[in-house]
C-alpha cells in the first residue's frame, strides 16, 4: 500500500509550485480537475515520499509521464533525463511558442520531456487555443 501524503506536505508542493503543473504550468481552475502530487523519480523505482521527490502535476501530465525517467530527444535522437522541476528552471528548457499555444523545447531535456509527456496533445492544443483568446494564456512568469 503506497504511503499517505500529509495534507501538510500536499499544501507544501502545491503552494511550492504556484498551484500549477510543474511541466506544463496549467492550473486547477483551467484543467477543471485538481492537480496531482508527482514523484519526479518514480516510487516504483525507488523514489522516496519526499519533499525534494515530489511536484505538482496535471493528471494529463503525470499519466503520460508514468514511470518515465529518461526519453529521447527527437532533434539529436539522444536519450535524456526528463525535466527536474526541483533541480531545473522551466524558463531554461522550455519557452511558449509566438500565438502562446505551443510548448517549445529550448534544450534536449525540454524537447524529450514535451515528447514524453505529449505537452502538446491536440485537446491541449484546442484548450490553449481557447485560453489565449480571452486572455488567460499563456502564464506571464
Amino acid at each position: 500500500m503506497k504511503p499517505y501524503l500529509s495534507p501538510l506536505l500536499r499544501e507544501q508542493i502545491a503552494r511550492q509550485g504556484k498551484y500549477r503543473c510543474a511541466c506544463c504550468l496549467g492550473t486547477e481552475e483551467l484543467a477543471g480537475m485538481p492537480m496531482t502530487v508527482d514523484h519526479i523519480v518514480p516510487s516504483a523505482a525507488g523514489g522516496p515520499d519526499t519533499e525534494d521527490n515530489l511536484c505538482l502535476a496535471c493528471r494529463r501530465c503525470n499519466e503520460f509521464r508514468g514511470t518515465q525517467t529518461h526519453a529521447c530527444d527527437p532533434e539529436s535522437d539522444e536519450t535524456v533525463r526528463l525535466f527536474n522541476p526541483r533541480q531545473q528552471k522551466w524558463n531554461e528548457h522550455f519557452q511558449w511558442s509566438e500565438d502562446g499555444t505551443e510548448i517549445v523545447g529550448k534544450t534536449a531535456c525540454g524537447r524529450a520531456t514535451i515528447t514524453a509527456l505529449r505537452m502538446n496533445n491536440p485537446e491541449i492544443m484546442v484548450a490553449r487555443r481557447l485560453w489565449v483568446s480571452v486572455g488567460w494564456w499563456p502564464p506571464d512568469d
